[in-house]
């Protein structure tokens, strides 16, 4: 006789929602959480958590093994989805299009959650039109060792200069070591152009702060917090507010007010404190639909930096070359670089905690060459695979001394996803 599937069914919003292995652990190396916690959770800051998505296109970010293994990214909408769950068509840079899930109530959040989705991954437009985002998002990224102490300080700056150009800021926790900064802005201009007034936004905060962020996309060239213009591409999509992220403590990309961010410590805010907090003083977000502005300020600075001839920046690889755009190739690798980077690669995992181990285990290994690095001298690269990023470590010898620079050895772990793929099937002079 076969074994019955264990499930809950749940009754929301006069739809059924079955629950498939509610008791599966989800997070169980440092809290004990299982799929059902995680869909309790998401049903006490439903309302919070469908604002951040609501009438949006989402990607599904599937952990269907728990937070402890690698994820992968469903574009498309899964065939079996109930009828009461709508889609909407979405095309891509590369030309190729996709149904996208868009989903507006309760019950499709639980539906979603129980398909392993962990965090909410929604694109920055309405599905009533898909050609014009409402929202600018600001993503602060800290390199390797930058403490948060400055992350909220560059948020501080951003804010105070959303504010001149007549923009109101969102401020959250990314979750991660990060924030996030969304902007409701009229949508009246293409994504093109959005990228552009979030490059100018970018580069200014660089030039007001220069020792602390960064607008350089290669990574090889950043320090401190790097302001990531390139989230505002046209199929990139961030952590949404209330998404739980895949870190042993189960932390929340949490909504903020202002006169949080200077105090605020993002370990605070996990699946077990920010139920009560929303309970408490609901979603500091709530109104952030009636503040849509403009960009045309952000965008008479992209102007200026035109003239300036800045010129465009660096876009992910597989959009397309602007006119433009400098070369799309890292500084260390550029044929016209008179002295070529250093670069040796350390880690490759789809296990970004076997990749840091593996780090840490070449640092013991060549204690005197790691005297010399500096915190931008690692380069912690999350890489694009068929469909999951793993992690790619780099070590920038820039800084030490040629006598004692380690050779390229064999990574430590060396497990890159991609290079099967990469594999030619044969000798084809023999064919």
């Amino acid at each position: 006789m076969a074994k019955t599937e264990a499930a809950e069914v749940l009754q929301i919003d006069g739809q059924e929602v079955k629950v498939t292995h509610p008791e599966k652990l989800y997070f169980s190396k440092q809290i004990k959480l299982t799929k059902l916690d995680l869909v309790n959770y998401y049903l006490s800051v439903a309302p919070g958590a469908l604002a951040g998505i609501s009438n949006r296109p989402i990607v599904l970010k599937r952990f269907v093994n728990g937070a402890e293994e690698p994820a992968f990214y469903q574009k498309r909408a899964p065939e079996d989805h109930p009828a009461w769950l709508h889609t909407i068509t979405l095309s891509f840079p590369s030309g190729r299009t996709a149904e996208e899930l868009v989903v507006d109530n309760t019950a499709g959040l639980i539906w979603i959650v129980n398909l392993g989705c962990i965090e909410l991954h929604p694109h920055a437009v309405r599905a009533s039109d898909l050609d014009h985002p409402d929202e600018l998002r600001v993503d602060l990224d800290p390199g390797p060792g930058v403490g948060w102490e400055d992350v909220r300080r560059v948020a501080l700056e951003v804010n105070a200069l959303l504010k001149q150009r007549g923009l109101h800021g969102w401020p959250k926790t990314s979750g991660s070591r990060g924030m996030h900064i969304n902007v409701r802005i009229e949508p009246r201009w293409t994504f093109d152009e959005v990228r552009r007034a979030a490059l100018a936004l970018s580069r200014e905060v660089e030039r007001r702060v220069p020792t602390l962020a960064t607008s350089k996309w290669w990574k090889e060239e950043r320090h401190g917090v790097f302001i990531d213009y390139n989230q505002n591409a046209k199929d990139r999509t961030t952590a949404s507010a209330y998404s739980v992220r895949p870190l042993p403590d189960a932390r929340v990309s949490t909504p903020l007010t202002w006169d949080e961010v200077p105090d605020c410590n993002p370990a605070d805010f996990t699946v077990f404190t920010v139920p009560k907090r929303f309970a408490t003083i609901g979603d500091p977000h709530a109104d952030m639909d009636a503040h849509a502005g403009s960009l045309e300020q952000l965008l008479e600075m992209a102007a200026l930096d035109d003239a300036a001839n800045l010129g465009d920046a660096p876009w992910p690889p597989h959009f397309r070359k602007t006119a433009d755009e400098k070369p799309r190739v890292a500084p260390s690798r550029a044929k016209a670089a008179r002295t070529k980077m250093p670069l040796i690669v350390v880690a490759n995992s789809a296990d970004k905690e076997a990749a840091l181990a593996g780090l840490e285990r070449w640092k013991a290994g060549h204690s005197k060459a790691a005297e010399y690095l500096n915190v931008e001298d690692v380069l912690v690269d999350s890489m694009r695979g068929t469909s999951s990023t793993w992690t790619r470590i780099r070590v920038n010898l820039r800084n030490v001394p040629e006598g004692i620079r380690p050779d390229q050895e064999a990574p430590d772990p060396d497990d890159d996803p991609t290079r099967k793929a990469r594999k030619p099937r044969g000798d084809s002079s023999k064919r």
